[in-house]
């Protein structure tokens, strides 16, 4: 299972945001310096791709790897109207496994992110570190007051466009040498982040986000790329699709308990044994999936992610994928209705995202109803 790349924004943060820490106790005055000073530092690895293809310290793989992201950043631009700007025309060297390491939460009866509040982003479901102990450390602040808590790393992040002129989001270690199609995808999926942004709403961006990166992924794949990755691709979507339909049902069964009306001397009891029957039957099913993938020959090792995902799963994690998923239907069928029209389409999410939350949860949810 690829990891959430929930798209962390320290840049978007720390814009407009001097008067609000002016007000802001130290803690976060914290936060604010460890995104400014983790961002700068990223931005300062990061050298022209063509310098990186020219360079004869570079690997041939890495080198061929990038050609391609010079492709697929055209691509992006031609076929699917995503921004043509800075990002993603510089490669960083990291040197650790995620660009950021994200904090998610909530309650322990609840399927609610708990949220954060900034300047230009509004409040969001999640809070991401550049270093990794800082992440466990805030996890651990926030189990202490009984929320469920998951940390998961992430392999890229956006900035929506606000460090184009600091040289733009670069292409980054952590994902670059991912399969074709996954990697494709995650390049779509952030230059998304710079089309439409609703702020406060963590669900319709990265539902929006993810519309784009399945559908531009499944062009790119029929129109420029190889019989070979094609399957690869295919396979790994195809379990990936069972995947999301088993923690989709276990969220809607999870989602009927916590709505579930008892009588309040029974509630907690009866709520906590009807969670963990829950969860037990969503890790025996998966079992059974895994099972079977792997008796058709799939790599344990594609596996892995999914492994430490359903081993780790909570509420937190229940909640953050849903932020993916739930609206994509909706985004599938609204680009459906624009005529497959990409421009016509981001317009529309545009608008969308301008729009009241109620407004634009109304339309999404008429939307995904549509036959």
């Amino acid at each position: 299972m690829r990891s959430f790349h929930v798209s962390f924004r320290p840049a978007a943060v720390l814009l407009a945001s001097a008067s609000a820490l002016l007000l802001s106790g130290c803690g976060t005055l914290g936060y604010y310096w460890q995104s400014a000073r983790g961002h700068l530092a990223l931005l300062q690895a990061a050298r022209p791709v063509p310098e990186w293809i020219a360079s004869p310290d570079t690997s041939s793989a890495l080198r061929a790897r990038l050609q391609l992201a010079a492709q697929a950043r055209a691509f992006a631009v031609s076929a699917l109207a995503l921004p043509d700007n800075a990002s993603y025309h510089r490669y960083a060297q990291l040197g650790r496994r995620a660009a950021v390491w994200n904090v998610v939460a909530a309650g322990p009866y609840s399927l609610q992110l708990h949220t954060w509040c900034f300047p230009v982003t509004g409040c969001i479901g999640y809070r991401g570190y550049f270093d990794e102990a800082d992440a466990r450390a805030e996890a651990a602040r926030l189990a202490a007051t009984g929320l469920e808590v998951s940390v998961y790393g992430v392999p890229a992040y956006s900035t929506l466009g606000y460090s184009n002129w600091l040289g733009g989001d670069p292409l980054l270690s952590t994902f670059i040498a991912w399969p074709e199609g996954e990697f494709v995808r995650l390049l779509f999926h952030e230059l998304a982040h710079q089309v439409a942004y609703a702020p406060g709403d963590t669900q319709f961006n990265e539902s929006y986000a993810t519309a784009v990166e399945r559908l531009g992924v499944r062009r790119w794949l029929d129109e420029r790329s190889t019989p070979e990755a094609r399957a690869q691709f295919d396979a790994g979507e195809e379990r990936r699709a069972q995947f999301r339909a088993l923690t989709r049902s276990t969220r809607e069964r999870l989602r009927e308990i916590y709505e579930s009306k008892q009588p309040p001397a029974l509630t907690q009891q009866a709520l906590a044994a009807m969670k963990t029957e829950a969860m037990q039957e969503f890790r025996a099913r998966y079992e059974a999936l895994r099972t079977r993938w792997l008796a058709a020959g799939t790599p344990a090792a594609l596996v892995a992610g999914m492994d430490l995902w359903v081993h780790e799963a909570n509420n937190a994690s229940f909640a953050a994928q849903a932020a993916y998923d739930d609206w994509v239907p909706a985004f599938t069928a609204l680009f459906e209705r624009e005529g497959r029209d990409w421009p016509r389409f981001h317009a529309a999410v545009k608008a969308l995202a301008r729009a009241p939350q109620a407004e634009r949860d109304a339309a999404l949810t008429a939307l995904a109803a549509r036959p």
